[in-house]
């Protein structure tokens, strides 16, 4: 299965690149085809609806189109998701039918973005993509991960693999 891993935020110094990069690893060490989609490379400066053709969105709908599923990794932002990934998800629109999508939430907090997730969960089934019922949750980001970008908690490992498995089933 082809299954790319959204990283859903453009900020400068965002922590949630190493929760995106761990999460990438452990889809292709699953067995499956990946590849990491940085909404970075996707800030198109206007929002374009999914049914346009627009060739700012081509690139992105080919990969969506591609995808048999897709995993979001995202930072919460003021209790929502940020702007650049709405902007990418909006990009395509019959791309994404019937494919399950898992979502991983990214905070500074011990929430570990959970009111992105329920935010973001909504806007996925509009899209016509199918929700995981789990979820991971990067809490504490800060000292979840090293300088070096390396995991200090092992257990995130089942997790994200538990996601794989949902996401592929």
């Amino acid at each position: 299965m082809f299954i790319p891993v959204i990283l859903g935020t453009a900020r400068e110094g965002r922590a949630s690149e190493h929760a995106a990069k761990f999460v990438l690893k452990e889809v292709a060490s699953s067995g499956h085809e990946t590849e990491l989609i940085d909404v970075r490379d996707y800030l198109w400066g206007v929002t374009t609806p999914g049914w346009a053709n627009n060739p700012r969105t081509k690139a992105w709908q080919e990969i969506a189109s591609r995808a048999d599923a897709f995993i979001i990794v995202s930072p919460e932002y003021n209790h929502g998701y940020p702007g650049e990934l709405k902007i990418l998800l909006d990009g395509a629109m019959p791309e994404y039918a019937k494919k399950p999508v898992g979502i991983c939430g990214v905070s500074v907090g011990g929430l570990g973005g959970a009111r992105m997730v329920e935010q973001l969960r909504l806007v996925t089934i509009e899209l016509g993509m199918y929700p995981t019922k789990m979820a991971v949750y990067f809490s504490s980001i800060g000292k979840l991960f090293g300088t070096d970008g390396v995991i200090t908690d092992e257990s995130y490992q089942k997790r994200v693999q538990d996601l794989i498995k949902e996401v592929a089933a």
